[in-house]
């Protein structure tokens, strides 16, 4: 004789997600095992904390990365690559064999001609690197830096080749370099993210695509820092909450949390937890990170901090470029100095479609003394 389902839990089954379902049955032998597993490669002792200092696999020569992307981007013909046979070519039409089977985004083929550069080139240091004249601070360090001129890209518009530089792919759903690092290696400071990000200018068109943790978890994309105040917004506890009660209120929220993932082991829950928590720890760090009180006269020279814009940015963003520029050079200085993995500085744009004299020597002035500064500063410290 056919038993009678109970109806309570014919309605429990009812409720039953398939990723519930799922859940469940996972348990038992299958779970155990893969316990056992993780217990043998030290993987659940940093379950509490997905950037705990990992360590490569092998003896590192560095240990932090300091990213400087240029979006739009610089003329290299114009800063690091002279071109004596384009200049003799100048104001020619562009020879077929360039063109054939070539997409291009705004340019007519049948009638562009090739274009030379205005800039003077010389050698620097006793490696004669060849640089522009708009370049004298960074041809002061050229004997420390090494210069690729031979990578190309098939991607011609700005969105899919900012993809590539940093992902590796023009698609959107990669991890960023920096999302990588922070999951390979995880952080060396326990009071700030892993992974950093500066900004200046008008912004790039790739946007938080270019820091994005794609298909990891995603406490291992960049934290996007203001540099100035704080450097992410509602950092400080509102009007009469104490330290005290913000613990009490973070600790109600990851036990929540907590049980949450327990029941569905979802990674993003695992996230989150790490994330308020972080961001309760950054209360003390990050106030203390973004003062630059502690910096010398001599390295705020260094890095040209308090310059002046020499004129208009046109397309570079708002007026104060060179201040704000030369302030991120030095936050990410600090930054690197406190155990941050992987900080990212973005500056846009490059991307001149006209007055291109004025708004290239404009750039090329705001990012030539600090980024020439940090390779200094960092060198001698």
């Amino acid at each position: 004789m056919a038993k009678r389902i109970d109806p309570e839990a014919a309605r429990e089954w009812a409720q039953l997600t398939r990723r519930d379902f799922l859940a469940t049955s996972a348990s038992g032998i299958g779970t155990a095992a893969l316990a056992s597993l993780l217990q043998q490669d030290n993987l659940l002792a940093n379950i509490g904390n997905p950037l705990a200092n990992i360590g490569p696999h092998f003896a590192p020569k560095a240990k932090r990365c300091i990213f400087i992307f240029m979006a739009g981007a610089p003329s290299h013909v114009d800063l690091f690559d002279p071109k004596p046979k384009l200049n003799e070519l100048s104001g020619k039409p562009l020879p077929k064999e360039m063109t054939a089977n070539v997409r291009f985004a705004f340019i007519k083929k049948e009638s562009a001609v090739l274009m030379g550069t205005k800039r003077k080139f010389k050698p620097h240091g006793q490696c004669g690197m060849e640089l522009s004249e708009l370049l004298p601070h960074i041809g002061s360090v050229s004997d420390d830096i090494a210069l690729i001129r031979s990578m190309h890209t098939d991607q011609f518009n700005h969105h899919p080749g900012q993809l590539m530089m940093n992902t590796g792919s023009p698609l959107f759903g990669r991890p960023s370099v920096g999302s990588w690092l922070a999951y390979g290696l995880g952080s060396e400071s326990k009071n700030l993210p892993s992974y950093v990000v500066l900004t200046a200018g008008r912004g790039s068109s790739g946007g938080a695509s270019l820091w994005s943790s794609g298909f990891l978890p995603s406490n291992y994309q960049g934290v996007l820092f203001r540099n100035q105040g704080d450097p992410v917004l509602n950092l400080g506890n509102p009007p009469g909450i104490t330290r005290e009660m913000q613990h009490y209120g973070l600790d109600a929220i990851n036990d929540l949390n907590r049980m949450r993932h327990s029941a569905v082991g979802d990674p993003e829950i695992a996230s989150r937890i790490a994330s308020y928590e972080l961001a309760f720890r950054m209360q003390t760090a990050a106030p203390e990170l973004m003062d630059l009180s502690g910096e010398n006269q001599a390295t705020l020279d260094l890095y040209g901090a308090e310059r002046k814009d020499t004129h208009s940015p046109g397309r570079g963003g708002p007026a104060g470029q060179f201040t704000k520029f030369a302030r991120n050079c030095i936050l990410a200085r600090r930054l690197v100095e406190r155990g941050v993995r992987f900080v990212n500085l973005y500056h846009a744009s490059w991307d001149h479609h006209s007055n291109l004299d004025n708004e290239l020597s404009y750039n090329a002035t705001m990012a030539d003394q600090p980024v020439a500064a940090l390779i200094k500063d960092l060198k001698q410290r």
